[in-house]
């Protein structure tokens, strides 16, 4: 008898699509914090947009999500190309007409290294996608988000806290807040929320980018920041979280 009460649990918990309906487009959603994201989306019920420079990845997060029991379609885009971004949200406005959630997920880290010998190169990749592409897409969605609709911006911690030898990283996400900052109070009277998501710790592949040893089984599960930003969604319209902090239980690393 328990285990067939167990069973019937977890067909409910199944069938609940709170946002069954729904349109969400997150960039950069083929790994990490992206990828978890559009799986929690696709498994709530959002019809889920993925969008990335690779293919491949694209292609095999797409069918992750199909078998998890999400829907998900991929475009291609690059968000530091004006181009690009424009292609990437035409199309969706020709598939769907609208979108009620977007997350701009899409960023890259930099090498461990001071201001002194950061090439210039290294410093246009960082800010161009991290906050130009952030603008970008901000700015594309105006136009196909309705009231009630929600945009998140992924900034980490970072856009608090500055740490020595990231410069570059620490610059695009302290001005990322800012943006997101004046782009809420902007959209506040249209009844579009806008949450600054910002992760502490988490265990997914842009550590080895800078910190190959980093320890991983002190870090939060990229799905556990997902569950997070779920709940800060389906929050009823007259509330919202303006800033989402989640850290590791055990604190800073």
């Amino acid at each position: 008898m328990a285990k067939k009460r167990a069973v019937k649990t977890s067909s409910a918990r199944k069938a609940v699509k709170p946002l069954s309906g729904k349109i969400a487009l997150v960039t950069g959603g083929s790994r990490g914090i992206g990828f978890a994201i559009a799986n929690t989306l696709g498994n709530a019920g959002a019809k889920v947009v993925i969008t990335g420079r690779d293919e491949s990845s694209l292609v095999d997060a797409a069918a992750q999500i199909s078998r998890a029991g999400g829907k998900a379609v991929t475009r291609h885009c690059d968000v530091r190309n004006p181009k690009s971004v424009a292609t990437l949200f035409n199309a969706v406005r020709g598939e769907f007409r609208h979108l009620d959630i977007l997350v701009n997920n899409a960023g890259v880290a930099q090498p461990n290294m001071s201001v002194a010998d950061m090439p210039l190169e290294v410093w246009h990749e960082v800010i161009e996608t991290n906050l130009t592409g952030l603008f970008l897409c901000s700015k594309a969605a105006l136009p196909l988000l309705r009231t009630g609709g929600t945009i998140v911006n992924n900034l980490s911690v970072s856009a608090r806290n500055v740490f020595p030898s990231f410069s570059a990283y620490t610059a695009s996400k302290h001005g990322a807040l800012g943006f997101t900052s004046s782009l809420r109070e902007e959209l506040r009277a249209r009844g579009i929320r806008v949450i600054a998501l910002m992760p502490g710790a988490t265990d997914t592949g842009i550590w080895d980018q800078f910190w190959p040893e980093a320890p991983r089984e002190r870090m939060m599960s990229a799905e556990s920041v997902a569950d997070a930003l779920l709940s800060a969604i389906l929050l009823p319209e007259n509330a919202s979280v303006d800033e989402l902090l989640i850290m590791p239980a055990g604190g800073s690393l």
